[in-house]
């Protein structure tokens, strides 16, 4: 009797007997004679009875043949062969038809659906190949039947199911203290432990490279000022011996003097000891400064996956009050403001001022000044983003101002918003941990379909009943991908599980990742809050008090189900503002050809990002982000605010110390300005003059405008598929 069924991906599952048998029915009623009830019974019967107790899907459908031939519905078992090689043709005329697209290089949303993947090039080129072979197998193979009818139908879309096969797992934070303290081991090479400021950068950006091409997400450094400090006093030694060495005497009493911060000085009248000691503090700058812009420059030409995709890296700081991390901090804000090449923008890493009471917000705080430097780098270059640490979410009962190691306590984001923090199953950090998966539903489309019922209460019920339907679905399926993510061995992802992951340096080469995998989190996103309320009170919570209460009140629902999820399934389950891409056009195209055109609900190309008031709403800066500030502490798993804002943001840094006070003021987490910002292609000129078509420094008028498609920065929105072009003409700016 069969016991145990093999699937084509190697995982085994408990036998249905209904599988069986309603592939039978299924068959049958595509012949004259219809459906008979008692033989596919009696088949399937037949098969199960008699089968081994652990057989492959492929035997099995065997054995339905061959039963099927040897009864007397022949016809049944020839509908039934042809039906198994259909499925196989049609998947391979889909995979022609795109590939043919990926070859001609065609501008269209597969082949434009992540901004920061040129698919024109040939790594490129490979990687949609790969990608869009992978998914169907995902769907036949790795899926529920009724969470792929689900995604197919684009009720939810399941994050990065490309990478679905590897088991690979989304983001980590890095504990980079490890890799610079003991060393980096990747591929056939290996480094010492780094001893100057130099090796600790380069060291940074293998780590970041290296593990991207172990994860299908971001990475990210959770304390880049703590980490590097070290290595600018080992520095500050360095140039000390080097003097010793040039002046011919003994200097080793200058080694650990202490330093209230590393300023470049003129030497001036300065003599004896005092001469030396700035000397070396000034050498020490440069070559922090130098360092700082290499790890920049390399984060903008290291490529990943192939070769096609600069590393989607993201660097927290702003909390070492120390001389030292003080002067990590000064010169990497320095080197982005400068730029990067022809002192262009940077597109990474994306950027994230940790702001913190007491530490550096205040005009009292230590590193108040460097928060200012940071409003006014920010202004002109987009980053760095800021981190609310005073947020009530974000509080930590262990941090203390005067411990060494506060950051361990301190939470840290990727750039994109994803947030890791809060931890049933170890200690509550960021460091260490990221996201396992995510997968997003589509709450428009459950209202859409609710548009009928006859007033606003029994929309509203009929809809939480239909959200929690989706939740339960979306819930099971992380799950599943849980368990068959937590079977990869520990080989698999060398460096991420060896030294980055909370607890993998217990594990061996051979172990599965099983015992440390549950430190992440399982993401259940959700994308088009305003259109879904719109679609229910006519409204969108940017422009109705009662939207606004409905709002609060579904993303309230999200928040209650999945801390139940997390008890009933065991793990860290967490609601996601999700940073959709791709996918606020193709639920949104979805949609147009199922329900036709709603006004205010399909009538454009994209759907608003999570639960942003849409970007075409003219509001004040204020009112934004009144609307959007209760959210934050209902999307444990990740949130961001954002503001247009107009004219030349260089010259007003104000501006952004502002919306940080907001978010201070209104429990705000994580957000960031955006303002125009035009780049000419041709010799790299930057200004913000609205709607400009030549370049007043060369005459070119390949012009381009920087802007934020998701959390990162993409150099040219000749990238940008249909949708968030779409999006991006409609965004107006903030007063």
């Amino acid at each position: 009797m069969i016991q145990k069924v093999i699937k084509r991906d190697g995982r085994t599952v408990d036998f249905n007997f209904n599988k069986i048998e309603d592939a039978i029915r299924k068959a049958m009623a595509q012949t004259e004679k219809g459906v008979d009830a008692i033989l596919a019974a009696t088949v399937a019967d037949k098969i199960a009875k008699n089968g081994d107790a652990l057989m492959s899907v492929e035997a099995i459908q065997d054995r339905v043949e061959e039963e099927l031939m040897d009864s007397e519905r022949k016809e049944v078992a020839r509908v039934y062969i042809s039906y198994r090689n259909s499925r196989t043709i049609a998947r391979r005329a889909k995979t022609r038809e795109v590939f043919e697209e990926i070859i001609g290089a065609k501008k269209n949303d597969i082949t434009r659906e992540n901004a920061n993947m040129n698919a024109d090039t040939p790594a490129g080129m490979m990687m949609k190949f790969a990608s869009e072979t992978t998914k169907p197998f995902v769907d036949d193979y790795l899926l529920d039947e009724d969470v792929r009818a689900a995604a197919k139908n684009g009720y939810i879309h399941i994050h990065d199911k490309d990478y679905y096969p590897t088991k690979s797992l989304t983001c980590v934070q890095h504990p980079l203290n490890t890799i610079l303290q003991h060393g980096l081991k990747a591929a056939h090479a290996e480094s010492r432990p780094a001893k100057r400021i130099e090796t600790a950068s380069v060291q940074a950006c293998i780590s970041l490279e290296t593990a991207q091409n172990e994860m299908h997400g971001g990475q990210a450094i959770p304390a880049l000022d703590f980490y590097f400090a070290p290595y600018v006093r080992l520095t500050y030694q360095e140039e000390i011996r080097n003097l010793e060495s040039y002046e011919g005497k003994d200097l080793s009493h200058l080694m650990n003097v202490e330093f209230t911060d590393y300023l470049k000085k003129d030497l001036g009248d300065l003599t004896g000891d005092e001469r030396i000691k700035q000397q070396a503090v000034n050498r020490t700058v440069g070559r922090v400064h130098q360092a700082m812009e290499a790890f920049i420059h390399n984060m903008n030409t290291i490529h990943s996956r192939g070769g096609n995709q600069v590393v989607f890296s993201s660097v927290n700081y702003g909390t070492d009050t120390s001389a030292e991390g003080r002067c990590v901090m000064r010169e990497l804000l320095h080197s982005t403001y400068e730029g990067v090449g022809n002192h262009a923008t940077a597109i990474f890493p994306i950027q994230i001022w940790k702001k913190k009471r007491g530490v550096n917000y205040l005009p009292t705080d230590p590193n108040y000044d460097l928060y200012q430097l940071a409003c006014k780098v920010s202004a002109r270059r987009f980053f760095p983003n800021f981190l609310n640490l005073d947020a009530s979410y974000n509080y930590h009962e262990l941090w203390r101002p005067d411990d060494p190691e506060r950051y361990l306590y301190e939470v840290a984001t990727m750039g994109c918003r994803t947030r890791v923090f809060d931890n049933r199953f170890g200690k509550k950090t960021s460091i260490g941990r990221g996201n396992i998966s995510f997968t997003t539903i589509n709450i428009v489309a459950l209202a859409i379909e609710c548009m009928s019922e006859p007033n606003l209460d029994r929309r509203v019920e009929v809809f939480m009943l239909r959200l929690n339907e989706m939740l339960e679905l979306v819930a099971k399926q992380l799950h599943q991908r849980f368990e068959f993510q937590k079977t990869a061995l520990a080989k698999q992802f060398p460096l991420v599980m060896s030294c980055l992951w909370v607890g993998a340096e217990k594990l061996k080469p051979t172990d599965t990742i099983a015992s440390v995998i549950n430190q992440g989190t399982l993401g259940i996103g959700f994308i088009g809050l305003a259109e879904c309320l719109i679609a229910l009170c006519g409204h969108h919570h940017g422009e109705s008090d009662e939207a606004q209460k409905l709002g609060l009140k579904i993303i309230s629902f999200m928040k209650k189900k999945v801390g139940e999820f997390s008890d009933r399934y065991q793990h860290n389950y967490s609601v996601l503002a999700t940073p959709a891409e791709g996918l606020s056009g193709r639920f949104t195209r979805i949609d147009k050809k199922r329900y036709g055109i709603i006004p205010g609900v399909t009538d454009k190309d994209y759907y608003t990002n999570s639960n942003h008031v849409p970007v075409y709403y003219k509001c004040s800066i204020r009112h934004k982000a009144e609307v959007e500030a209760p959210y934050h502490d209902l999307t444990g798993g990740g949130h961001i605010f954002y503001v247009e804002i107009d004219g030349d943001a260089t010259h007003n840094p104000e501006t952004i110390s502002k919306v940080v006070d907001l978010m201070d003021e209104l429990n705000m987490g994580y957000g960031s300005v955006n303002h125009n910002r035009n780049r000419c292609m041709d010799c790299g000129h930057e200004d913000a003059i609205e709607n400009e078509q030549v370049c007043p420094e060369c005459g070119g008028h390949n012009i381009d405008r920087l802007q934020r498609i998701t959390g990162y920065l993409v150099g040219t929105t000749d990238r940008w598929n249909s949708g968030k072009l779409a999006e991006l003409k409609d965004r107006v700016t903030h007063s």
